[in-house]
């Protein structure tokens, strides 16, 4: 169950060590509460005026991540709030100083973070961005201060060396010269092509603890988005991911062509802008031009749109297609007719592509 409470202008008792509280408070006073906050009972007990009947009771968890609402020591202060029929939460301690964790935010959506993401940010002093992440709802997730770092596809207004020193620099010695909790948002998952690797080396150089929040990553999810399966049973068996950035070599070419003719799929991240490229080359390299081709903008996002062709028009049925986008190649692409999700999939590729599937599983054989 989730209940909405507007704590605007309403006393609110939190309970908790002041360093773990931070994050605590943060949010309390980001909701217009007005905060009463003890560090310890010896400090409510001595406070001259309390809170006769505050709205909430909120008592922060310690290091060890106790919620600490049976602790002995609040027990009597706890009992006394709950005999007027209070209610009381229990927070979680804010995250550690030092510390970075690079975070996988999906392809965009706040329902395709991770719960794991939702409380890196939750726990954070300073939160890095890029726009390939969810951005636009760290307003809602996090008290930290937001740092946008600027990369967009083919546009990196932060060099990644800077990237890597503010890490550093913000766990070392934060915003008030006190270490931070520092969490590095990044699009899809921090592991692939996020040069998450390259983040954390530079941490662990420096001494600074570092984990690792894996994301959903747009090479899945954002295909699913519009129905597009990278595999399918007697259709493909395998796919390929690679980095659209720069032009393909000419092997390369070859080698993702027999992958696709063997029924594999490729799917090519950040990759628009190089697409000719792309087709043309697994053209030479042999890949039939009836191959089917999938281009996902903005998927999981608002304006998301597919389109549908061939490998053989490729180049100028995409001519207005942008980034972010995902490419899929292969006969997958197909399958989003059935989701009705993708356009440019006639009913007769539908009905054709059903009796494939048909024919094939009766017989046992395979792509």
């Amino acid at each position: 169950m989730n209940l909405s409470l507007s704590l605007r202008d309403l006393p609110v008792v939190v309970l908790g060590g002041a360093d773990a509280s931070r994050q605590a408070l943060a949010r309390y006073r980001k909701a217009g509460a007005k905060i009463a906050f003890f560090d310890s009972p010896e400090a409510y007990r001595a406070a001259v005026a309390l809170p006769g009947r505050p709205a909430l009771v909120a008592v922060v968890g310690g290091p060890d991540g106790h919620d600490g609402t049976h602790d002995g020591d609040w027990s009597p202060v706890l009992d006394h709030y709950r005999a007027l029929g209070v209610p009381q939460v229990s927070e979680p301690a804010a995250g550690p100083r030092g510390h970075v964790t690079l975070v996988g935010g999906g392809p965009g959506s706040r329902g395709l973070l991770t719960v794991d993401a939702v409380e890196a940010l939750r726990d954070a002093d300073v939160v890095l961005f890029d726009r390939l992440a969810p951005w636009r709802e760290l307003e809602g997730l996090t008290t930290a201060r937001l740092i946008d770092v600027g990369k967009l596809p083919g546009h990196h207004r932060v060099p990644q060396d800077e990237i890597n020193r503010l890490l550093v620099d913000y766990a070392l010695y934060g915003v008030d010269g006190r270490p931070a909790n520092v969490v590095r948002l990044k699009g899809g998952d921090p592991f692939v092509f996020g040069r998450g690797a390259e983040e954390a080396a530079a941490c662990a150089e420096a001494g600074v603890p570092v984990r690792v929040v894996s994301g959903i990553s747009s090479s899945i999810a954002v295909p699913a988005a519009a129905g597009i399966p990278v595999t399918h049973r007697n259709v493909s068996h395998s796919f390929t991911v690679i980095s659209g950035h720069a032009p393909l070599t000419d092997a390369e070419h070859l080698h993702l062509a027999g992958l696709a003719a063997e029924g594999g799929t490729i799917v090519v991240l950040m990759g628009v802008a190089n697409l000719p490229h792309l087709a043309a080359g697994l053209r030479r390299a042999g890949l039939s031009p009836a191959t089917p081709l999938a281009v996902v903008e903005r998927g999981h996002q608002a304006g998301q749109r597919t389109t549908v062709t061939e490998l053989g028009t490729a180049e100028p049925d995409t001519a207005a297609c942008g980034n972010p986008a995902v490419i899929v190649v292969g006969e997958v692409v197909r399958a989003a007719a059935a989701t009705g999700l993708a356009g440019g999939v006639t009913r007769e590729d539908l009905e054709g592509f059903a009796s494939a599937f048909m024919m094939e599983s009766s017989s046992g054989t395979r792509r």
